[in-house]
């Protein structure tokens, strides 16, 4: 299955929940202007119009179409324009062609959110199977990554304006929870399960469940902090040929990069670019917006490691994580007895499953009940616009 509600989950609780994150979506739209609901500065960043109208898309196409008896679509445009990956449900807009779309104007994407509601209340009053009901949690897991997504893709559209807008006053997400414990976790070599026991919600690349051997090992209790990068910095390690993997280093050349994504140095002081604003970089917090090659690099200098995935879940009662999205040293893969669903929600993970590194844990920006630790982020390894930080293992 690709995901589970609660078990015994009441008409009315399926519709305060959907509510809920419905609601919360708009929430992160409130602080917007017109204009910025539709720059695309690079192909990864979809523009908040797209997000916002996509999020809708999935509950007309994948439950209002498909079970909703007389149900008329609001445009028959819109499964076109606003289809991400689904090939199994046709052709749509360009992956890098999002921000070119000035029609339909945001107006008209909010009155296809408020249709598609008012049809998805009316729907949710039955009582449902539970394929149904399933498929109505997926939808609203997938409009929660989509919440963080707006907030990551604003945070890049935002940072590459030389004026660094505020989006909302105080929004400094990067300064919450300062690094304050020390030391490593140490955990015994043996046999550990993996993976989601099939209980509450879970994604499909979480399944199925198995056994690991892992041999002894540490792993920080704490995330790296912007302190320690400043030292790996003033070290020279971003010149440092031996700390890189080829393509990194390739990438830092071709880049020219020489510091985490949004610091900027500024009349010889570091400034990092915020949500809220332009700000004096503070020491004591975790480093973020980091790719792979660099947290990889950092580890390197330290003479340590990054932790795999396998580690990183066997651990994670010994740390406290969920400010940072933490780069592994795991390839993104099917676990053995994964399984991908029939029909297009079986393109929701598995086509992914090549080129890309895991991430384990949330961040600041993942939305409320949101996070597990079984949870399997991932993305391709020079991509830093989330909320990206270090963990270290030995």
């Amino acid at each position: 299955m690709q995901g589970t509600p609660p078990q015994k989950t009441t008409p009315e609780e399926l519709e305060t929940l959907y509510l809920y994150v419905r609601n919360y979506t708009e929430e992160i739209c409130e602080p917007l202007e017109i204009e910025d609901y539709i720059p695309q500065p690079i192909v990864d960043v979809s523009p908040p119009k797209w997000n916002i109208a996509h999020t809708t898309w999935f509950f007309e196409e994948m439950i209002l179409k498909q079970f909703a008896s007389d149900y008329q679509e609001f445009d028959k445009q819109f499964g076109y324009l606003f289809n991400s990956y689904y090939n199994s449900v046709g052709t749509r807009t360009l992956r890098d062609n999002r921000g070119d779309l000035a029609r339909p104007t945001v107006k008209r994407v909010f009155e296809y959110r408020k249709y598609v509601d008012a049809k998805m209340r009316e729907f949710l009053k039955q009582n449902l199977p539970e394929n149904v009901r399933e498929l109505v949690i997926l939808g609203l897991n997938h409009e929660q990554q989509h919440q963080e997504l707006l907030i990551t893709d604003l945070k890049y559209s935002f940072g590459i304006n030389p004026t660094f807008p505020v989006y909302k006053k105080g929004f400094a997400l990067v300064e919450k929870g300062e690094i304050e414990t020390k030391g490593f976790a140490e955990i015994e070599g043996g046999i550990y399960e993996i993976g989601s026991q099939g209980e509450g919600f879970h994604f499909d690349n979480e399944l199925g469940r198995y056994k690991v051997f892992l041999e002894d090992f540490q792993i920080s209790k704490s995330l790296v902090t912007n302190r320690e990068f400043f030292e790996f910095i003033k070290d020279g390690g971003y010149e440092n040929h031996l700390l890189w993997h080829a393509e990194g280093l390739d990438w830092v050349k071709q880049n020219e990069i020489n510091s985490p994504l949004y610091w900027h140095k500024i009349d010889s002081e570091w400034m990092n670019f915020t949500l809220g604003g332009l700000r004096k970089i503070r020491p004591e917090n975790a480093v973020c917006h980091v790719s792979f090659y660099e947290a990889a690099a950092f580890a390197e200098w330290k003479k340590m490691r990054l932790p795999t995935e396998f580690e990183w879940e066997t651990a994670s009662d010994k740390f406290d994580w969920g400010l940072r999205w933490e780069w592994t040293n795991s390839a993104y893969l099917p676990y053995p007895n994964f399984s991908k669903p029939d029909g297009a929600v079986g393109e929701y993970n598995g086509k992914f499953m090549i080129n890309q590194m895991v991430l384990r844990g949330a961040s600041v920006a993942t939305s409320p009940n949101h996070s597990r630790k079984t949870y399997r982020n991932f993305f391709h390894p020079h991509l830093r616009w989330q909320f990206t930080g270090i963990r270290l293992a030995k």
